[in-house]
């Protein structure tokens, strides 16, 4: 290569680092201007291109992405977190961005709720615990009310007027395959997962799905019930390219094959839908 070549090319790479640097940069500090510092600088003396990696991949080209606003990243983030168990120093930041970026305390108390139906009650739990750190540390008092059971609807019925609402006949294909087997897991679900939980006001269903989908991709162990959710998610106003940023945001957190094997699961959903 011609030597004014090679200086161009390569003061162009350097203006792409750095513009991806500033872009990723940028928007760390709408989530967290001094959590992001204190991740940052944690890292300088052991591992810095780490940091770079975080700041430019992470922030830098997928956060800026404008297919997914910052409340609907944090709220996949903060249930993806909670799903994996394994990473409480990043869920209490996420959570506290979460807070930064428009969810309500409430909202992110449903995340926990939806995420337990998904991950089990020690993932619920130990989400809910971090939660409340960060809600103490910033004197926030949430005001969630025990709701008990509408005298007017069981939980059943409820169950089953959310489920219809939301996965139209593929709920139905589930609990028939359960019939011969244990046909009362299939009412724990409409009774438990849709009844008392999905059901819940305090979070919008598109949001809740969002919260889903996040969890299936993370956990890595889904398919089946992915793809389900992928379905739910179209029907209750998630388009398909806020499906497609969601699971590639996952690759930051779960990596690179969960996302891949996530997009190509939807994939299926989303020809199955244009038949």
């Amino acid at each position: 290569m011609d030597k004014k070549l090679l200086i161009r090319y390569l003061q162009e790479k350097k203006m792409d680092k750095s513009e991806r640097y500033k872009t990723g940069w940028d928007h760390l500090k709408l989530l967290d201007a001094a959590g992001a510092e204190k991740v940052c600088r944690s890292l300088n003396d052991i591992a810095p291109d780490m940091e770079r990696f975080i700041v430019e991949f992470a922030y830098g080209d997928i956060y800026s992405r404008p297919g997914l606003d910052l409340k609907c990243r944090q709220i996949a983030t903060i249930a993806a977190l909670t799903a994996m168990g394994n990473a409480e120093p990043q869920l209490l930041f996420h959570i506290n961005a979460a807070l930064n970026v428009g969810c309500s305390p409430e909202e992110i108390v449903e995340i926990m709720y939806a995420t337990t139906v998904f991950s089990g009650f020690p993932a619920g739990l130990n989400g809910i615990a971090a939660a409340k750190e960060v809600f103490e540390t910033r004197g926030i008092t949430v005001k969630q009310e025990q709701k008990a059971s509408s005298g007017e609807e069981s939980r059943r019925e409820r169950g089953l007027r959310t489920l219809a609402a939301v996965s139209h006949d593929s709920g139905k294909k589930v609990f028939d395959s359960l019939a011969d087997i244990a046909p009362d897991m299939a009412e724990f679900i409409i009774n438990f997962s849709y009844g008392d939980v999905i059901s819940r006001e305090g979070l919008p269903l598109k949001l809740k799905e969002i919260a889903i989908l996040a969890v299936c991709v993370a956990r890595g162990t889904m398919t089946r019930q992915f793809k389900l959710h992928v379905q739910v998610a179209l029907n209750v106003g998630c388009t398909r390219e806020e499906i497609v940023e969601l699971i590639m945001q996952m690759a930051v957190y779960s990596g690179f094959p969960s996302a891949i094997n996530g997009l190509i699961a939807a994939r299926e959903i989303f020809e199955a839908n244009r038949k």
